[in-house]
């Protein structure tokens, strides 16, 4: 019987050294989010081994870029680099407009101006900028709201981009009609006259300079373009991916972010305030009244919302990938261009798809 408990207790002993001596399994740490420096050329770099994506993916995507005109490409995760290319004799120092991805940023500086209480969305535009703005009567002005500019239901007639009085003319009360339209240039000029500071200075004050931006504002007939480096544009993103925050500071506040990259309005389900949303049951497309079933881009993730410019300048955000991918170039179809999407997003998020699945 000795023997027996003998050999319990040696067990036991053994069995508790045992537990005692184990090292636990680490828990990995998740990967900070980086934000570059304001200032310089330092940019943290990701591999794609180390991200466990497909080397064999990537040149059919350079291959796919090049061929479709453009002058830049970048990928963030996580906020690193994982791919930059230039083509055609773009480099990383050469400026490129915008085009309507830009108004993203006016979108975003607005979102700045109300959460300093110099406006509200939802006040009528006539309360900034004065009467006879358009060549409307007083009482159907005056029911268009800053936020009617944003989300592209101001019922102004769609068929020209002039923005003076004599071309905004009535074609639908505020509210009750989409039509993609130039007029949301006049939020800048409700924040000049808001702030008592010149649209660019403003700006230059409340978003670029507090992210590094590069590049400048300029006329291109009707239209306020932005032009920039890519790298530029890749921070805006950037932010944009960290919901209106550039490390610990808030640039555009969370609710604001909340609205503008969520539907506005329930005419157009694609549609935030000048962002466009992926994922949702249909949505409109400009120059156009006709209502599309499904996704904006079934290829790509259906939690991405994009800045969409002419002639295929990209911003796509896509949470749920940890991404931000950046694209500048000239038209990539030049026998179907058009003024947001087209069919090259839908064959570049297979190419982008390809890397990762």
């Amino acid at each position: 019987m000795s023997k027996i408990i003998y050999s319990f207790l040696i067990v036991l002993l053994c069995s508790c050294c045992s537990s005692e001596t184990a090292e636990p399994t680490p828990t990995p740490t998740p990967e900070s989010l980086y934000f570059p420096p304001l200032t310089g050329l330092t940019w943290e770099t990701k591999s794609i081994a180390s991200l466990d994506w497909k080397q064999s993916a990537v040149q059919p995507l350079l291959d796919y870029l090049a061929l479709k005109n453009s002058k830049s490409f970048i990928i963030l995760v996580n906020g690193r680099i994982v791919m930059e290319n230039y083509f055609n004799g773009h480099d990383a120092t050469a400026f490129w407009y915008w085009a309507s991805a830009g108004k993203t940023l006016t979108s975003t500086v607005t979102g700045i101006a109300q959460q300093e209480n110099l406006i509200n969305i939802n006040n009528k535009v006539s309360q900034y900028i004065g009467t006879g703005w358009t060549s409307l009567p007083l009482a159907k002005e005056n029911l268009i709201t800053n936020k009617h500019l944003l989300n592209m239901t101001s019922g102004l007639d769609d068929s020209t981009d002039d923005v003076d009085p004599a071309s905004l003319k009535y074609k639908a009360d505020a509210g009750t009609r989409w039509a993609y339209h130039n007029v949301y240039v006049k939020l800048q000029d409700v924040i000049a006259q808001a702030s008592g500071q010149t649209w660019n200075s403003y700006f230059n004050t409340k978003l670029k300079d507090k992210i590094g931006m590069d590049g400048a504002w300029f006329q291109l007939g009707n239209n306020s373009v932005y032009g920039s480096n890519t790298r530029s544009m890749a921070r805006f993103g950037l932010l944009i991916y960290n919901k209106g925050k550039w490390e610990s500071n808030t640039i555009v506040n969370e609710n604001y972010f909340n609205e503008a990259t969520n539907t506005s309005q329930n005419i157009n389900l694609g549609y935030g305030y000048l962002w466009w949303l992926n994922g949702k049951s249909s949505y409109h497309l400009p120059q156009s009244q006709l209502q599309f079933n499904g996704s904006l881009i079934p290829t790509a993730p259906a939690d991405m919302y994009m800045a969409l410019g002419k002639n295929d300048q990209k911003i796509y955000v896509i949470p749920s990938k940890k991404m931000v991918v950046i694209r500048m170039g000239d038209v990539a179809n030049p026998d179907n261009p058009t003024f947001a999407l087209s069919d090259f997003d839908e064959v570049l998020w297979q190419k982008i798809s390809a890397l990762y699945q």
